[in-house]
């Protein structure tokens, strides 16, 4: 008879733990260094160039190291049409995202981005793959209700449209984006897929810089450093997220991961000086209770056993 796989040693699932909760920290500093790098007059383009050029090398260099060999009769993770359908879905999610902190704050724009889990749901119900059970419609309403608290609370009266637009659709094209991803790592090592995102990211966003003139308008030492540490945070993020879901597995990844906004938070409180009003932490608080809802499993149907009338 063969062994039951052993499961994971407490001291393995505690460095897991760890692994993504510095992912999150990782991802969730990126909208508090982008505020930073713009508002000392980097473009967008520019600043985002950077960060995935100097993702794309640190992931490149990795990937040489480890020597991973390409699968046959499998598209190397360098072929164009996998660095547009990686790159570019990476490249159309940041965009919109960080676009957004033009006219939200960095708090608001991570706990409404972290609505995607709810898009995932609706999505998966509309395509017919799972069904929109008791608990999902729970979700979706506590993380739409969330939404609502945030923009119509009376301390989100400066909230700018645009900003909840972008960041929402945002959110979106990342529920979009997520069964895109696990199609591209059925069969393909997760550092290849890292790279072909980094990689496919970077020539997007040179291409837009150079396009517009702000590839090398670079205003000081401040935007630059900024934008580069971007890229080290994504290339540690990547492979930290990775080494964590391979002991944890999705569920508990999931769960972990929502430090994420509430890191981001505190980031634009102690960096930026951003003040969080009341409707943005109860809105927040409503949106991840919603994503803790939707890593339940559905509870599956049991048949009716017979009674002993029926016999």
């Amino acid at each position: 008879m063969s062994r039951a796989p052993e499961a994971p040693s407490s001291a393995h699932v505690l460095r897991a733990t760890l692994l993504v909760v510095l992912s999150a920290c990782c991802f969730g500093s990126i909208a508090p260094l982008t505020v930073i790098a713009t508002g000392h007059g980097m473009a967008l383009e520019s600043v985002q160039a950077w960060r995935y050029a100097t993702s794309a090398v640190l992931l490149v260099a990795v990937g040489w190291w480890r020597g991973a060999p390409p699968r046959r009769g499998v598209a190397p993770w360098f072929a164009p049409h996998i660095l547009l359908v990686a790159g570019g879905g990476q490249a159309t999610v940041a965009t919109l995202a960080l676009l957004s902190l033009q006219w939200i704050p960095t708090a608001t724009a991570s706990f409404l981005f972290y609505t995607f889990p709810a898009w995932v749901a609706v999505i998966t119900a509309m395509r017919g793959i799972e069904r929109l059970a008791r608990t999902r419609v729970t979700a979706l309403l506590l993380a739409l209700g969330g939404i609502g608290f945030m923009v119509g609370a009376p301390s989100a009266a400066s909230l700018n449209p645009l900003g909840v637009a972008a960041v929402l659709a945002a959110a979106l094209a990342y529920a979009l984006y997520i069964p895109i991803l696990g199609s591209l790592q059925r069969q393909r090592e997760a550092i290849d897929v890292s790279r072909a995102i980094a990689v496919g990211g970077a020539v997007l966003f040179v291409g837009w810089a150079v396009v517009t003139g702000t590839l090398f308008r670079i205003p000081d030492g401040v935007a630059f450093g900024a934008s580069a540490l971007q890229g080290v945070l994504s290339a540690v993020s990547f492979l930290a997220f990775l080494a964590g879901l391979r002991v944890l597995g999705p569920v508990r990844t999931a769960i972990t991961s929502t430090v994420e906004p509430f890191w981001t938070t505190m980031l634009g409180l102690v960096l930026l000086r951003q003040s969080v009003g009341t409707g943005t932490l109860i809105g927040g608080v409503a949106i991840m209770g919603a994503v803790l809802l939707l890593q339940r499993p559905p509870v599956a149907h049991r048949p009716a056993q017979s009674s002993a009338a029926d016999t």
